[in-house]
């Protein structure tokens, strides 16, 4: 049976990250290894403080796991989360070094190629958001963490930065049904392709009355496969990340649930490591959003990091993960 380790580790931001909940400098993740003989698998996590983790809590969740966990008892053993993703990806690491193979092939899928993905600009003073967008105005797709009453500005800025990029915009929960219905007009004039979550997860039943001009995504609102009965009627897109899955086991059932029930797919992260967004890149093979970008905004990073470049992020190494 595996024995499994747990620290937990900071990284440095390339500069300071600013969300409308608050801002950071680094980011602060959870390090699983799971060890069986000399073969060991890694995984990471991000707890979220919107879904009351916490480094500790998540920690102490890992090391209550009882001595002979496997990837089909962990399903039942921690609920969906942070502390889950990281066992389960370090568990997948294992499974295929022990048997000398890629995780995609263990699971009969075609070997994954780069993707597309976005760009995180930080909330910031539209003349800042400007400035950053200009500088960025090279990748193909930017997101815009908005959800103040300032957005309008900063939209424009943006578009103005980088006229040509397409847009996405994460809300992270902070409009009112008004303020969006105000809003969309506005972001489908200045080309915005997509909107994360609007409206707070738990009161969001207005999107299915309001006119959706542009796909609407679910983010806060869509954890993992018990979310998709609420969301019907009210978002277009669902966006999957492995912290909120509890691994890549859920998020490949996400995905594959989602798909069938007529859902656009989105695979995103937290700010994270390249081991974190390792096994999202799976995920996130014929995506219609990519947003993985985690290890772009660190000034430091892990030893054989994923590769990005003008095709986008590319697949791990296997020294990196699976």
């Amino acid at each position: 049976m595996p024995k499994l380790t747990v620290a937990s580790e900071s990284f440095r931001l390339a500069e300071v990250f600013t969300i409308s909940r608050g801002s950071r400098t680094e980011a602060k993740v959870i390090t699983v290894r799971a060890t069986e003989g000399d073969q060991t698998g890694w995984g990471e996590c991000v707890p979220y403080a919107r879904y009351g983790e916490s480094l500790e809590s998540v920690a102490a969740e890992i090391e209550g796991l009882p001595e002979d966990i496997t990837r089909a008892t962990l399903q039942e053993a921690l609920s969906a989360g942070a502390a889950r993703n990281a066992v389960d990806c370090a568990l997948w690491d294992l499974e295929a070094s022990k048997a000398g193979r890629r995780v995609w092939e263990m699971l009969d899928l075609p070997a994954p190629v780069p993707m597309i993905t976005a760009y995180t600009l930080s909330l910031a003073s539209p003349e800042e958001m400007e400035r950053s967008a200009a500088k960025h105005a090279h990748r193909p797709l930017l997101k815009i963490k908005l959800g103040t009453p300032d957005d309008m500005a900063r939209l424009e800025a943006v578009r103005r930065g980088a006229p040509t990029s397409k847009i996405i915009v994460d809300a992270n929960e902070g409009w009112t049904a008004e303020v969006y219905a105000d809003l969309a007009p506005h972001l489908v004039r200045l080309g915005v392709q997509l909107v994360e979550q609007p409206l707070p997860a738990g009161r969001d039943d207005m999107l299915a009355e309001i006119e959706r001009p542009l796909p609407v995504c679910a983010d806060e609102s869509c954890h993992d496969r018990a979310s998709l009965p609420d969301l019907k009627g009210k978002y277009d897109v669902i966006n999957i990340k492995l912290d909120k899955t509890g691994g890549l086991t859920e998020a490949l059932e996400l995905r594959k649930a989602a798909r069938a029930e007529g859902y656009g797919i989105m695979v995103g992260c937290m700010v994270g490591t390249s081991l974190a967004m390792a096994p999202a890149v799976i995920v996130a093979q014929g995506a219609r959003v990519v947003d993985l970008d985690g290890p772009l905004l660190l000034a430091e990073d892990r030893p054989e990091p994923l590769h990005y470049d003008a095709e986008g992020v590319h697949p791990p190494l296997r020294a990196l993960w699976g």
